[in-house]
């Protein structure tokens, strides 16, 4: 595996590199890096494909701008197409999960001509809705603790999740994982409480995770600190006015769906089973794959199935 710096203007991205072929672009999510896909660049590298995975602006060796907007989906949704004008000679297959699942989203919208098919994992497309996603889970949790309300105020969780970066990291992929209590992640709170209150530190930790997987995320995060990828929740507030020309719009590449059947994105809202209907505003939706006993960190937790899943969208295409 070879690693490249991409510039996008003033940012600098890291890419890990392998394979020869079509080109996949992979885009991690919080509070993840381009590591995250290890499985995936080894096994399509393997056949046939060239896999670019980078670390998204603000993580691991990336460029950290501090300002918020800086971290617009427009913003990111750009280092993605500069990754593809670089190594794809302009084309390319996007594969996203968590937060990148809503960047290879609005990357197909925003620069369409420059992606061929995309995956999205755990977060499905969801268009532009009445009124800002923020918004609307203040209405939803009003009176209790919900993590992406709690990460706007400037510091506040940098300041929690920095103290023992160790710690904080075990305890996040856990709560998230299927190996913990269903929802672990939205269990109620209080509306001041922190993000970690009353998640577990297991041991033995799940065999997914090793000590030495775990080691890479922690020398990173210790390195690059937090306020990067949380400014990407802060951003969000900006996204819903600087795209509204995406009104309406759907996703008009060929398009999968692949989640954890424990996933907490599942749950976000009470009563509802938000991987329903994921291919909703996908014109050419190839079908979803939910994987039981799962949780957020899909392509981790199961690589084998998620690879399989992947590969039968490819050899669709």
């Amino acid at each position: 595996m070879d690693f490249v710096s991409v510039r996008n203007g003033p940012i600098e991205l890291n890419v890990a590199l392998a394979g020869n072929g079509p080109l996949i672009v992979c885009v991690h999510g919080f509070p993840e890096l381009w590591y995250s896909w290890r499985h995936q660049i080894e096994y399509f590298a393997a056949r046939g494909y060239s896999v670019a995975a980078l670390d998204v602006r603000g993580y691991g060796k990336s460029s950290s701008p501090h300002e918020i907007p800086d971290y617009t989906l427009r913003c990111i949704a750009s280092d993605v197409a500069a990754v593809i004008d670089h190594l794809g000679k302009g084309k390319a297959i996007l594969f996203g999960h968590d937060w990148g699942a809503p960047i290879v989203w609005h990357t197909c919208l925003l620069h369409p001509d420059k992606v061929a098919a995309v995956a999205g994992l755990s977060v499905p497309f969801f268009p532009r809705g009445a009124a800002p996603f923020l918004e609307i889970m203040k209405t939803i949790y009003k009176g209790r603790f919900f993590y992406q309300i709690y990460f706007q105020p400037e510091g506040v969780a940098e300041a929690e999740l920095e103290r023992d970066v160790g710690s904080s990291l075990r305890k996040m992929y856990f709560a998230a994982s299927g190996d913990a209590p269903l929802n672990k992640w939205l269990e109620p709170k209080p509306a001041n409480a922190k993000l970690l209150d009353g998640f577990i530190d297991p041991a033995p930790y799940p065999t997914w995770m090793s000590a030495n997987d775990l080691k890479v995320y922690i020398d990173a995060f210790k390195s690059s600190g937090f306020r990067g990828p949380i400014n990407r929740y802060r951003a969000q507030v900006l996204d819903y006015s600087d795209l509204a020309e995406l009104a309406g719009k759907k996703i008009t590449q060929p398009s999968c769906f692949i989640a954890g059947e424990r996933d907490l994105v599942r749950s976000f809202v009470p009563g509802t089973d938000l991987f329903a209907n994921p291919g909703i505003a996908c014109a050419d939706f190839r079908g979803a794959t939910i994987l039981p006993g799962i949780g957020h960190w899909v392509q981790q937790e199961a690589p084998i199935e998620t690879n399989n899943a992947l590969a039968t969208f490819l050899c669709g295409l």
